[in-house]
């Protein structure tokens, strides 16, 4: 499986002020793999360590002398580690949280070799031990589930691929493609993007293996609820879980979790299922300026969950289901569009940087409005509509336009390419205008290329 973060794997290599590595990212998202792969490709040794598999291995650890480590290291896997040859990998490296610490070491004392760290619940790690992290002499690889790009590639759409990033408009776009394209998206929202899932669907619609791999990762999320058991009520934890597939790219409200529970600990759930990553939180922004969260709401936010295709198994959707529906509006009201697009923007931001994700609302009486999400651009807010069908009011996109007045909007739905001029305000001679880019949902990780070259066509 060919994942386009390993583009940032090797500039890591590569860099001569390169720090200890800690790659992040929910369980089975495919850290472990890719690190292996990228040993593979670009070293030509690999000694790794898995503190889950092998935990009696944390041992090793004594004092704050890496040499002594590298060489208990070397005789534990039977091979030398060579600067610049070798990848020191530390897998799982959240059951042993001593060694988090020990990296600032690697970083002072033997900045000459590469070494990364891979770990799920990582969160929990940082706020429940008590050690100095090592700040400044670290850094991290944010990582999420296959992208519809990345999928493709394993259904061996290659050449499509590399239409969907050569294409430039006003250039035409061939309806065959755009009706192909459309059938593999529908594809992939019930697949999704975790690697097993692609793997047991393999191009030829294996769909009950899919959903049998979707049920182990929900159990494998609800296995780990007892590693919260000091922190929460399990069974609680578990309501929330099960419920929140269902409430996803709406404003959360905690009586729509459960009728007979506190707010507060309802709450205390969620943010336990952000901190796994099994969630995000869309927090809602001002959006009156750069960066976005200067204006965020930590408490008026939309969920999103980790994955599209998980979202589809634990609500009983099938593939079946979206290939009848003539719009995929039908499908939960389009949330899973959102979803869709929303856990691709999440990542669409280097991986060094935290992943973060804002929307707007106004909650007037007789005047409410939401824009479903904002993504900063060349130093503006850029408003972001995801509609499932080809058509759909945009009133909350033209009140978003006149209150802030943005002059470029971006709009995702299931029909053709296009761009058009649109009114920002009214006025009695000639009405302010923006500029509003509408693309196909499958061209979601081409659209920051297709935007900065905005003013293709004007209808």
């Amino acid at each position: 499986m060919q994942r386009r973060i390993m583009r940032e794997l090797v500039d890591w290599k590569d860099r001569r002020d390169r720090r200890p590595l800690v790659v992040r990212g929910a369980r089975q998202v495919g850290k472990t793999y890719l690190v292996e792969q990228f040993a593979r490709e670009h070293f030509g040794n690999l000694v790794s360590v898995n503190f889950d598999k092998t935990p009696e291995k944390a041992g090793f650890l004594r004092g704050h002398d890496v040499t002594e480590l590298v060489r208990l290291l070397e005789v534990d896997s039977g091979s030398t580690v060579t600067p610049g040859k070798t990848l020191l990998f530390l897998d799982e490296i959240q059951a042993a949280p001593e060694w988090l610490a020990m990296l600032r070491y690697f970083y002072e004392d033997r900045p000459d070799l590469h070494v990364i760290a891979a770990g799920s619940l990582l969160e929990f790690t940082l706020t429940e031990h008590e050690f100095s992290m090592p700040v400044g002499r670290i850094e991290y690889l944010h990582m999420g589930p296959m992208t519809f790009e990345e999928f493709l590639l394993a259904m061996d759409e290659k050449a499509l691929v590399d239409f969907l990033g050569s294409w430039q408009p006003p250039g035409a776009f061939p309806a065959p493609f755009h009706t192909k394209l459309l059938g593999h998206l529908r594809r992939f929202l019930v697949v999704g993007g975790m690697p097993a899932a692609v793997r047991a669907y393999g191009g030829e619609e294996h769909m009950e293996d899919v959903f049998r791999v979707h049920q182990l990762i929900l159990q494998s999320f609800a296995h780990d609820f007892a590693k919260y058991r000091k922190r929460v009520n399990v069974g609680r934890l578990r309501k929330v879980f099960n419920r929140l597939p269902s409430l996803i790219a709406r404003k959360l409200k905690y009586v729509n979790l459960d009728q007979n529970e506190k707010a507060r600990d309802l709450s205390d759930c969620v943010e336990l299922l952000a901190m796994a990553r099994v969630i995000h939180k869309v927090r809602h922004s001002s959006a009156n300026g750069l960066p976005l969260a200067a204006e965020a709401d930590d408490r008026d936010f939309k969920p999103l969950f980790l994955d599209c295709g998980l979202v589809c198994s634990a609500l009983g959707l099938r593939l079946t289901q979206l290939q009848l529906a003539d719009e995929l509006t039908l499908v939960n009201d389009g949330a899973l569009c959102e979803q869709f697009v929303g856990q691709h923007l999440l990542h669409q931001q280097p991986a060094y940087m935290q992943p973060d994700l804002f929307y707007w609302n106004r909650e007037a009486r007789g005047s409410a409005a939401e824009v479903d999400y904002l993504f900063p651009l060349d130093g503006h807010v850029l408003p972001i509509e995801v509609k499932a069908g080809k058509t759909g009011t945009l009133r909350s996109l033209h009140v978003f336009l006149r209150e802030k007045g943005a002059r470029l909007a971006l709009r995702f739905n299931s029909d053709m390419p296009s761009e058009h001029l649109v009114a920002r305000a009214d006025a009695a001679d000639e009405p302010a205008t923006a500029r509003l880019v509408s693309l196909p949902l499958y061209l979601v990780e081409q659209w920051p290329r297709l935007v900065a070259n905005a003013r293709w066509r004007t209808t």
